[in-house]
């Protein structure tokens, strides 16, 4: 592909790096707009530096065992916080590993629903082995959760694949009038998360996507190409519904605790992952692009460095760069600049795969400069390194 880019920027800077290594507890408040997958990897390296990092994760996962919880309840996704949550945590919290096989323990996707049921109540008693090994007080919390969510589940709730994780979390949001934050602050506190996790909004409501071809797909993960084929036309746009059998555009904005952490932030970050529904998805409330706009920080897109993304399909690097801006300006096109909202494209042009072409000129007209770096090591090849990624973040702070 041909990339003409506009300045080379020394990076990374060892000085805030050395610093950030001292005092992690001072870092750099990063923000990320994403899913709860795509940052797995670049979270225990990004803790070392500082543990005042902010993701704002999707909850609009309609796929697996989070859709069994929301048909049943009626609330956001969880998963994916759960998944943010354990890639921030402490890793050298007493009790840490214990909790971590924990929340990813899944049960069988076959077998006599009555076993499944022996199972979570042996967890509630603390006899399973998977609970008896996690030291109290926090044997204790977690314990009473699972007895929570047994005392909500409905009489013909499917066990099967359940996760662990996600039974304990919703019985505390359920639990805490359908409040997500007091659920992840009482387990953020458990294990120790090294940063601040918050859904972008805390409401029940699906993706939708249409496609060029005129065909309208309903829910996120019908979207990712893994539970359902990948889509074979070009996205023609994305929004969100609140009802999945009446997929129109439904409007929700942000809340004002939202907009602070935005304005907060030091570094905004549109990172690599599924294009739609890992950062567009994230972008769809209403306030999310004025409350950027109003942060002067250095804003950074990072878009994937090989090819797989089965989300933008038919889309050139500069295709995904416009579409990422034009959601950005959505609230108010005529006075958000793209220059407002986008300051960096990171690449490495010498080990990455990018799609088509992206033209420096263009974007330096737009204010937006390209900044080209390794981040693809012959280990990670053709994935993007975290200890190549993360120190580079660290210096735009």
């Amino acid at each position: 592909m041909e990339i003409q880019v506009t300045r080379r920027i020394k990076l990374p800077d060892p000085l805030k790096l050395a610093r950030y290594r001292h005092r992690p507890d001072l870092g750099p408040k990063i923000l990320f707009f994403s899913g709860g997958s795509a940052l797995k990897d670049a979270c225990p390296e990004l803790i070392r530096y500082t543990h005042n990092s902010i993701h704002i994760i999707t909850p609009f996962d309609s796929g697996g065992s989070s859709a069994k919880i929301r048909d049943a309840f009626g609330m956001p996704a969880i998963g994916d916080v759960r998944n943010r949550l354990l890639a921030l945590a402490d890793r050298s919290l007493h009790g840490y590993p214990e909790i971590y096989r924990l929340f990813a323990h899944r049960f069988p996707a076959g077998g006599d629903p009555e076993k499944l049921t022996y199972e979570l109540n042996r967890m509630i008693r603390g006899e399973h082995e998977l609970v008896a090994d996690i030291p109290d007080p926090m044997r204790k919390i977690i314990r009473h959760h699972l007895d929570l969510f047994r005392n909500y589940m409905p009489e013909d709730f499917d066990l099967h694949k359940a996760s662990i994780g996600n039974l304990i979390l919703t019985a505390g949001y359920l639990d805490n009038r359908r409040n997500f934050d007091i659920i992840i602050f009482i387990f953020s506190k458990l294990v120790q998360v090294r940063g601040v996790v918050r859904p972008v909004v805390n409401r029940d409501l699906h993706m939708v996507t249409e496609l060029e071809n005129g065909d309208v797909i309903v829910g996120q993960h019908s979207l990712t190409g893994k539970e359902k084929p990948p889509i074979s036309s070009k996205v023609a746009q994305v929004y969100i519904c609140e009802h999945r059998d009446h997929p129109r555009p439904a409007e929700t904005a942000i809340r004002e605790k939202m907009q602070e952490l935005i304005r907060d932030a030091d570094v905004i970050c549109y990172p690599m992952g599924s294009f739609y529904s890992s950062i567009i998805a994230n972008l769809l409330p209403k306030g999310i692009g004025e409350a950027i706009r109003r942060n002067p920080c250095p804003k950074v897109f990072i878009p994937n460095t090989d090819t797989a993304d089965p989300e933008a399909y038919g889309m050139s690097l500069s295709d995904q760069v416009r579409m990422l801006i034009s959601y950005l300006r959505r609230d108010d096109p005529a006075e958000i600049s793209a220059r407002e909202v986008l300051d960096f494209i990171l690449i490495d042009s010498e080990n990455g795969r990018y799609p088509g072409s992206l033209f420096g000129d263009s974007l330096s007209r737009m204010g937006i400069e390209v900044i080209d770096t390794p981040l693809v090591s012959p280990e990670k090849q053709p994935f993007i390194d975290e200890k190549l990624l993360v120190p580079i973040l660290l210096s735009l702070a």
